[in-house]
């Protein structure tokens, strides 16, 4: 069976090496490497795709949250805090779990265990971190159905929520996965997977009815690419 790649991202050596300890007990977990701040962990993340992060949030200069800001795909996260302000911070956006130091092993086993019963490989190429206003939010991109451009941002329907990406449609376009998403004129981008409807115009433009009930118009243009696809 594939190991679970790990990532331990701490600035205190301690904290680092009792982590290793732990993580060294548990055959299915392959630590891949080590981070001391945002800055190299990036880097690391961007290198190894690891499946999963133990992540200190409260960090010098970046934080654990700054640095999911800044991540294009989020792998699993367990936080890991000496603060228990951010714990229930880490708790309230739907964290995989939050472990407070310092950390027991049966609490950790348990953190493993729910690791293990979420299938955690591959997870990073599904999700996005953002910070939406005072709230944080694990964004799953099969559960979005709906991207509109906003100026500089990009706002995301997701079940029963909106929540804005500090980024604009283009430079999200250039991310997405071009099998689930599509775009239909300028400012808006839907997911395939939600049409509910097509209807053809008059003039041969289409319009799309999601499964959330919303009517929108495709642009000539794209109203051809999107019959070309074979999608419809």
């Amino acid at each position: 069976m594939k190991k679970i790649s790990v990532l331990i991202i701490d600035d205190e050596r301690h904290s680092r090496m009792e982590l290793k300890r732990l993580i060294a007990g548990f055959p299915e977990l392959d630590c891949i490497g080590e981070a001391r701040n945002a800055d190299e962990a990036q880097q690391l993340i961007e290198d190894k795709h690891p499946d999963l992060l133990f992540l200190d949030i409260q960090m010098p200069e970046r934080t654990g949250f700054d640095l999911l800001q800044a991540l294009e795909h989020v792998p699993h996260v367990i936080f890991t805090t000496a603060f228990d302000q951010y714990a229930v911070k880490a708790f309230e956006v739907s964290a995989l779990d939050y472990l407070l130091k310092p950390i027991r092993a049966e609490r950790f086993a348990q953190a493993i265990a729910k690791l293990t019963a979420k299938s955690a490989h591959s997870a990073h190429s599904r999700q996005i971190f953002v910070k939406d206003r005072e709230y944080y939010h694990f964004i799953r991109w099969e559960k979005v159905y709906l991207i509109e451009s906003m100026d500089n941002y990009a706002r995301l329907f997701v079940e029963e929520k909106t929540v804005w990406l500090k980024r604009s449609l283009n430079q999200l376009v250039k991310t997405l996965d071009a099998t689930m998403f599509f775009r239909i004129n300028r400012a808006q981008v839907i997911n395939l997977n939600f049409i509910q409807t097509i209807h053809t115009t008059e003039t041969g433009r289409l319009t799309v009815t999601l499964t959330s009930g919303q009517t929108l118009n495709v642009s000539q243009r794209q109203s051809v690419r999107l019959k070309s696809t074979g999608k419809i």
